[in-house]
């Protein structure tokens, strides 16, 4: 009985390790497949909106929500909480994004924005209490943003076509893969362990709430003053991606051949 549980083990380990390793086949394969759905951009110059019909629903999915939940709670968020205190949950989130953003930075070759990046987050974690207030910036290192959409930018992908995701809003194929990295690879996601780590994402989800309080006005008139909120929405933030990525062209430059 003994030695039928023993020649069993060998059996039973090879089992799941070959699941495990089909599991992360799998994960390769669409990360692989996501990648590939870049390979082939349009020039910088155009809009390239293939999924139109599907990406319109999900806008439409977004205003609703955008109307009955995340604009009322943001609302109470800056209503209901002092403004310092907002504005340390700020820094927090955007302190615990300095690790990620830091190996961006040496994935992208460029150790100026690793090493800002890198002092920044040493600085603000410990003088800072833990990110909470931002002596950084008032010493002249206000950090360089990034992520791993722009890595793959750098790396020559091309942007792919738009993407407007669920209660994210506006994307490209590049940039949702590349959020789907920097979720999975960042340090701190890694390191913390739970309940720890639902701090950084109940953070995150406040200073989101605090944005959409803060420029109400402007994103108010860009869903709800617009024609077409959805080609608005669109053309905005394809410009400023680009601009942020050293792709900057004129508005009236841009051609949008999806906008009526």
């Amino acid at each position: 009985m003994e030695h039928g549980n023993l020649t069993g083990v060998p059996a039973l380990t090879g089992m799941v390790q070959g699941r495990r390793s089909q599991r992360r086949s799998a994960t390769v394969a669409a990360a692989l497949l996501l990648l590939a759905a870049c390979a082939a951009p349009p020039p910088s110059a155009t809009i390239w909106d293939p999924n139109e019909a599907a990406n319109r629903q999900v806008h439409a999915f977004n205003l609703a929500a955008d109307k009955a939940l995340v604009a009322p709670f943001a609302n109470a968020y800056g209503k209901g909480l002092p403004e310092p205190l907002r504005r340390g949950v700020t820094n927090f989130a955007s302190n615990l994004d300095l690790p990620g953003e830091v190996a961006n930075g040496l994935l992208q070759v460029r150790p100026d924005r690793a090493v800002e990046n890198t002092l920044r987050f040493v600085l603000n974690t410990t003088v800072g209490i833990g990110g909470l207030f931002d002596p950084a910036t008032a010493i002249g290192l206000p950090g360089k943003r990034t992520d791993f959409g722009e890595t793959l930018h750098v790396w020559g992908l091309g942007e792919g076509a738009y993407v407007e995701l669920p209660l994210l809003g506006p994307s490209t194929e590049r940039d949702t893969a590349g959020k789907v990295v920097d979720l999975m690879l960042n340090p701190l996601s890694l390191v913390l362990q739970k309940p720890e780590s639902y701090v950084g994402t109940v953070a995150k989800f406040a200073s989101k709430l605090g944005d959409r309080q803060r420029f109400s006005s402007t994103v108010d008139s860009v869903l709800y003053g617009s024609a077409d909120s959805y080609a608005q929405m669109r053309l905005l933030y394809l410009q400023k991606r680009r601009f942020d990525l050293g792709q900057a062209v004129a508005v009236e430059d841009i051609e949008d051949p999806y906008a009526q």
